[in-house]
């Protein structure tokens, strides 16, 4: 998914606010230079990168403006904040930049993509068509689920995917995080401001999170680590009243009394608008070569919807970087050969 127009809330079913033309800006043009699509750290650095070459690049941010990590606590390791910034600060810097030097942002999310082209056609909720010359998909991906019994039932009844939006009302409670990575323990930490007690569940017996989580988890009084099990269920009939573990070294299973549940077990790819249309990997990601360009010439790709490696702010914000500048360079060569565009 992506994020809305305020950091961390969902649109939901209700018709977005649009930024369309302010007063004194120039009308829309027939086909637009490049259309970037989702407003994570690639969208926005391809915006700034976009709009400094002067192609007055238009940004559809999805329905949730900045991406995942708009829903997160601490951003310790971007470049240029030695003593770090909430997720919602960086995005609101980040747009701010990319509209300081011409980036038209569109509060919407896209329905449906033509692959065609040149010209693409991009078409939104709100009933918008555009064509674009060029398109840098930036759309991100979503968190895994764990695909267990009451899972579905209990989400917003316990069971939440961000600690940011839903840890205040688990004040004096004990938790569960589920997963062993750096988001797990990222906001496991985040977490103990409110819970009196963070029960940590991993299927491994060590974790896969940084050293510096790790040694600040380990040491924090109110984190336990529940090693080698899975959750087999989610359990309670108003809201999560505990888990079912399974050991996988002893097989033995148990029930976990918790007031809550947090899952942290990995992203799937937000690659719905392009199924049959782009090259996928068997994960479903969509596939780039070096210069972010993607199977349909004239299309690039950056950050986590291609990217199910590094999966970091700064590599995102590079890769945004690379997207534009190699959009750049196809203008021109679409300039070079006039005429081919039809609207051009």
């Amino acid at each position: 998914m992506f994020d809305g127009l305020n950091l961390g809330l969902k649109l939901g079913g209700e018709e977005p606010d649009r930024v369309t033309q302010s007063a004194g800006m120039a009308p829309r043009p027939e086909v637009e230079n490049v259309i970037i699509v989702g407003s994570g750290p690639a969208g926005w650095s391809a915006a700034i990168y976009a709009a400094r070459a002067d192609l007055r690049p238009l940004l559809i941010t999805g329905n949730e403006l900045g991406g995942q990590v708009a829903i997160t606590t601490e951003v310790e390791n971007y470049p240029g904040f030695p003593e770090g910034l909430t997720g919602p600060e960086l995005v609101e810097k980040m747009r701010a930049q990319a509209e300081k030097f011409g980036a038209r942002v569109q509060i919407d999310y896209v329905v449906e993509i033509d692959v065609n082209g040149p010209p693409f056609q991009v078409t939104t909720s709100g009933g918008e068509s555009y064509l674009a010359k060029a398109l840098v998909v930036a759309t991100g991906a979503s968190p895994r689920k764990l695909g267990v019994p009451d899972e579905e039932r209990l989400t917003g009844r316990g069971v939440s995917y961000c600690a940011t939006c839903d840890g205040f009302f688990f004040r004096g409670k004990e938790i569960v995080v589920v997963g062993g990575g750096d988001s797990a323990l990222e906001e496991g930490i985040f977490l103990t401001k409110f819970a009196t007690k963070v029960r940590v569940i991993h299927r491994r017996d060590q974790l896969r999170a940084g050293a510096v989580l790790k040694h600040r988890a380990e040491r924090n009084a109110k984190m336990e680590f529940v090693w080698n099990s899975v959750v087999t269920s989610i359990n309670g009939e108003d809201r999560v009243r505990s888990v079912t573990l399974k050991n996988l070294a002893t097989g033995q299973v148990q029930e976990l009394s918790t007031d809550g549940v947090f899952v942290y077990v990995g992203h799937l790819p937000n690659n719905q608008l392009f199924a049959g249309k782009l090259a996928m990997d068997e994960q479903g990601y969509v596939i780039t070569d070096k210069l972010m360009r993607t199977s349909v010439p004239g299309i690039f790709a950056a950050g986590e919807i291609q990217d199910p490696r590094f999966r970091q702010v700064a590599t995102s914000a590079g890769q945004g970087v690379q997207a534009a500048l190699e959009a750049q360079r196809f203008l021109d060569e679409l300039e070079a050969h006039a005429g081919s565009v039809p609207g051009a």
